[in-house]
């Protein structure tokens, strides 16, 4: 890549870049990796994709559009028992509808089982790993603690021969699981436990969904993921801040093997939305026990959860956006995600209007024969939406849900005004029990002004029927303040369609 190729992959200077921006810039002007920016998103296909893994495909797929690079979807699939053919083209299906595309660049890590195999192999010649015959128990025993050092396996002074030997017969599934593990020969004192002699490879007896009763050995993930990236020419390998403390790992396996290129490990800070359940697993058994109608249900902050509720991909990507990179581990308010949905819908969505529990409301001056058409704005944030026209009878339904509930519990709420969600909305002031209202003055929705002269509590909802009177303008004569106490939606029920449809409205909640 020429310098001016590299140039025009920086990002421009006025645009603030986050660190991990800034160190793929610099990475840039120095031309490392031949100006080259590769890098990956490897879920693990044992589960659907959640809000958290849309900020990881936001930053990995961005950063390789914005420097002219490439991403690779790689699947992480060393664990047979948890991985499934569903999760693989669900991962694909959601990362496809946020608006990104990997091309031919769709990898498994199984792809290179042959070659990771050799790679161990390598590390075993080297005198680099052994063949350790201790329990999983026994092995957490000799690992140590945070403040005491670990211990050597008794099997760790086995030969090099042996050791070859035994990998070979755990390859051809001689002994059972976790009859033996291979382990790399680092340092049982060091401070960092991952670097305390990590197991790389274990048996496990399982069908593979990909390479079926092929193997019976399967690499662990901290081997599997460096040597992955190197494989596939990755030049930034970007993470989520749990890895921190095993990029020492990363950087072992590649100093001490023959690869093809030494990506660079970078780590930030996951995502974590406050009153939502982020863990895979715990979605999973929220699954499994029926506590939801799949991973799909509108309550998951799954992403082709969030789909059916009503996300768009602009949205999710315009939130990842928002919230940044940090290095530092924080929470994010929900609200901010419910309002980049607001704020995309406001500039796309017509505008519609639904009741779900009507009271009809009958003007009494209205005299009109027939139906009158009147003229609504299907988005006035967009004006090539254009118009459309809604019939216009004496009776109409509205939406009172809130105006009911207030009104029961007999909550005045000074000077209200207009609330985009509520359907009806109260006068300034509320008298006891029983007593009549002030008249109300509220405009209907793109129809004219009218005006409720009483209004008996309780009484009247259980009419569910209200009678009013209408204006011909939009502001009343003689009203004092010249405008009305609010607005409220409202549709239509002609004759032929008064009857009750039975549908199932459901209005999704937190998890």
């Amino acid at each position: 890549m020429g310098s001016s190729e590299a140039d025009n992959n920086v990002r421009p200077a006025e645009k603030s870049l986050d660190f991990i921006r800034t160190i793929i810039g610099e990475d840039l002007k120095a031309n490392k990796n031949d100006g080259r920016v590769a890098t990956r998103f490897p879920p693990e296909p044992n589960g659907y994709l959640h809000i958290g893994h849309a900020k990881s495909i936001c930053l990995n797929f961005g950063i390789a559009a914005e420097y002219g690079g490439t991403c690779n979807l790689r699947y992480d699939d060393t664990n047979p028992t948890k991985e499934e053919v569903e999760y693989v083209e669900s991962i694909q299906e959601d990362v496809h509808w946020l608006g990104f595309d990997w091309g031919d660049r769709r990898f498994f890590a199984s792809d290179y089982f042959e070659r990771l195999y050799q790679y161990a192999i390598e590390l075993i010649r080297a005198g680099k790993a052994y063949v350790d015959s201790l329990s999983a128990e026994e092995i957490r025993a000799y690992r140590g603690t945070l403040t005491e050092p670990g211990k050597d396996s008794p099997y760790k002074g086995r030969s090099v021969e042996e050791n070859l030997d035994l990998f070979q017969r755990m390859r051809e599934g001689e002994f059972p699981d976790g009859a033996h593990v291979l382990r790399a020969r680092i340092d049982m004192q060091s401070p960092n436990l991952n670097m305390r002699d990590p197991t790389i490879y274990r048996i496990r007896h399982a069908s593979h969904h990909r390479t079926g009763d092929t193997w019976c050995i399967y690499p662990m993930y901290d081997f599997t993921h460096g040597l992955s990236d190197a494989i596939e020419g990755i030049t930034h390998s970007i993470c989520t801040l749990e890895f921190e403390d095993h990029r020492p790992l990363y950087d072992w396996f590649l100093d001490n093997l023959d690869v093809p290129c030494h990506p660079r490990q970078i780590e930030f800070a996951r995502l974590n939305l406050n009153y939502t359940v982020m863990s895979k697993r715990k979605l999973l058994e929220l699954v499994a026990d029926g506590i939801v109608r799949g991973w799909d249900d509108p309550r998951m902050p799954t992403i082709c959860g969030l789909r059916r509720r009503g996300y768009t991909p602009g949205s999710i990507r315009s939130f990842c956006d928002r919230i940044g990179v940090a290095k530092k581990e924080n929470v994010i308010d929900v609200a901010l995600l419910e309002h980049a949905i607001r704020e995309d819908l406001n500039r796309r969505a017509r505008r519609v209007m639904c009741v779900l529990r009507p009271l009809r409301l009958v003007i009494d001056n209205y005299s009109e024969p027939g139906v009158e058409e009147l003229e609504a704005v299907n988005n006035p944030e967009d004006p090539t939406a254009g118009t459309r026209k809604i019939p216009f009878f004496p009776r109409t339904v509205y939406r009172t849900r809130r105006f009911q509930r207030a009104a029961a519990a007999q909550i005045p709420p000074a000077g209200a005004r207009a609330h985009r969600a509520a359907a009806l909305f109260l006068p300034d002031h509320l008298h006891g029990p029983g007593e009549e209202t002030n008249g109300v003055r509220s405009r209907r929705s793109t129809a004219p002004i009218i005006r409720i002269p009483s209004i008996r509590r309780l009484q009247t909802f259980r009419r569910r029927k209200l009678r009013s009177t209408g204006f011909p303008r939009r502001t009343p004569s003689g009203s004092k303040r010249g405008f009305t106490n609010g607005c409220f939606r409202w549709r239509i029920l002609p004759p032929s369609l008064r009857e009750r449809t039975g549908r199932r409205t459901s209005i999704p909640t937190h998890l």
